[in-house]
């Protein structure tokens, strides 16, 4: 591992930065997530784990809830549940139907088996401790329990990638600036299956292969500029960068008549 991303790795995983800055609220996980809704086809996540929970009765668990979105939608779908929200920033439970409580993923809270099923859903890259978090999700669900986790794909989102070197380069004066700093990438679809085959009997990998198209600018700077709680890693003055690359993208909508990003996230079901 480089000097470069064992830092980026120190960063994405930095309880600190994670509950004080980057989830202390959810406006920037809410910009995150609110660029698929120019995907197509248009995945509703909520609802491929609401149906993936169809067999499953009593206590779910959803450890790394965030703002809550997955938990809004069970309550909707699946009141006879009995749901749980876990996560290590305080700020961002503020507005999720409890209960709710502040945890980490490795040491969790529950006793052994005492969950029939447990959601691990675009979080588990946060964790310092992949397999230790693994192991905890194997020892609080029930021996006939349901794990789902979610992550993105090695090759999610290139083009923003691209558009960020693009842009770092022309703020620095050079070809290309450096890479943009990537959640995923401790945990990505690739890795994934790796790391759940160690507790988990059965992974079912489901890809969620899609394209990303807007006419206006705003809703894919608005995901890049989600990321300022890392701007210190981004080794590039972080306004001006987001700022060159809304007008990059500007001038390729004004060439194409529409900016694609290509996007591939995907859920796994685990069962021991």
């Amino acid at each position: 591992m480089t000097d470069l991303s064992a830092a980026h790795d120190a960063a994405v995983t930095d309880r600190t930065r994670l509950a004080g800055s980057a989830y202390n609220g959810d406006r920037d996980l809410a910009a995150r997530q609110s660029l698929y809704q120019w995907q197509t086809p248009r995945y509703d996540l909520p609802g491929l784990v609401s149906e993936r929970l169809g067999d499953v009765r009593g206590r779910v668990v959803d450890i790394g809830c965030g703002n809550g979105k997955f938990i809004q939608r069970l309550r909707q779908d699946r009141p006879d549940l009995s749901l749980l929200g876990l996560d290590i920033a305080p700020g961002i439970l503020a507005g999720v139907p409890g209960p709710v409580a502040v945890a980490d993923a490795t040491r969790l809270p529950l006793a052994a088996g005492s969950v029939d099923a447990a959601l691990a859903l675009h979080m588990l890259y946060h964790v310092p401790d992949i397999p230790q978090a693994v192991r905890e999700l194997a020892r609080v669900v029930a021996r006939d329990g349901l794990v789902v986790v979610s992550t993105n794909s090695d090759r999610d989102k290139a083009e923003m990638d691209d558009l960020w070197q693009r842009a770092a380069g022309d703020v620095l004066g050079v070809e290309r600036g450096p890479a943009r700093i990537s959640l995923s990438a401790r945990f990505s679809l690739e890795q994934a299956p790796a790391f759940l085959g160690e507790e988990f009997r059965q992974v079912e990998v489901v890809e969620l292969p899609g394209t990303i198209t807007v006419r206006d600018p705003e809703p894919v700077i608005a995901h890049m500029a989600s990321y300022r709680a890392w701007a210190d890693q981004q080794d590039v003055p972080f306004d001006a960068t987001i700022d060159r690359a809304r007008a990059l993208v500007a001038d390729d909508i004004a060439r194409n008549g529409a900016y694609e990003i290509t996007c591939l996230g995907g859920i796994l079901v685990c069962r021991r």
